[in-house]
């Protein structure tokens, strides 16, 4: 199966390019990007405005997707609010999304992440917010064996739905629940290696490398060649 490499700067807001990019992790955690771009980008004004009226110049789709339970909903709710949704389990019922603009250098980029459910009976209404998708965050629950196994489909869904250079980014979340470990580290490890792409685990509970995977995103969809 061919593997989805990194979407560029000037692809972000146009994704017209049909030229893929690979995406990696410094030590730093900070996105970097090979190969040559070409093509238009179409900064934003700086005077654009989110909902939250901060500027932004740049704006991209951000999708968290996976099985249902995975933690989807409770990273974003990190990342956005600084808070961890405690208590029962919440089932996102088909799509959702919040927007978070985020410093990147000079440049401030708004993310737009929609948090989709990962049941069968929504898959079709996630696969129409594929297409127009910058940024796939692709999770698995370390303690959840299933979860993780269904990664290989849910590559092969990306890859019939999105678009051929859309960034990916393997994430292995409920991180801090060690004792409960059904998915070895240097498996997720060696699984995003296959496919290309980075990998870390997270955890929505503490904290664990959300800020870092999601500013990752925006590094690798806002930085210039």
């Amino acid at each position: 199966m061919s593997k989805k490499k990194g979407l560029s700067k000037r692809e972000c807001a146009t994704a017209r390019s049909t030229k893929a990019h690979t995406v990696s992790l410094e030590p730093s955690g900070k996105a970097t990007n090979g190969g040559a771009g070409n093509g238009g980008h179409d900064r934003l004004d700086r005077s654009a405005l989110n909902n939250s009226n901060e500027f932004y110049d740049v704006a991209c789709k951000v999708m968290l997707v996976g099985d249902s339970g995975v933690g989807k909903t409770c990273l974003l709710v990190r990342f956005k609010d600084g808070a961890f949704l405690s208590g029962s389990f919440i089932s996102t019922v088909g799509i959702d999304f919040r927007n978070k603009v985020v410093a990147v250098d000079d440049a401030k980029v708004k993310l737009q992440i929609w948090d989709t459910a990962g049941q069968e009976r929504f898959r079709s209404v996630t696969h129409a917010y594929y297409r127009d998708a910058h940024a796939l965050l692709l999770l698995y629950d370390i303690t959840n064996r299933p979860s993780f196994e269904n990664i290989r489909a849910w590559l092969t869904e990306i890859h019939e739905y999105a678009q051929q250079n859309v960034v990916i980014m393997l994430l292995g979340n409920k991180g801090d629940m060690t004792a409960e470990r059904a998915v070895k580290k240097d498996e997720g490890e060696r699984l995003a290696k296959e496919y290309g792409i980075p990998f870390m685990e997270t955890s929505a509970k503490t904290g664990l490398n959300v800020e870092l995977a999601f500013t990752a995103i925006a590094n690798a969809t806002s930085t210039p060649h």
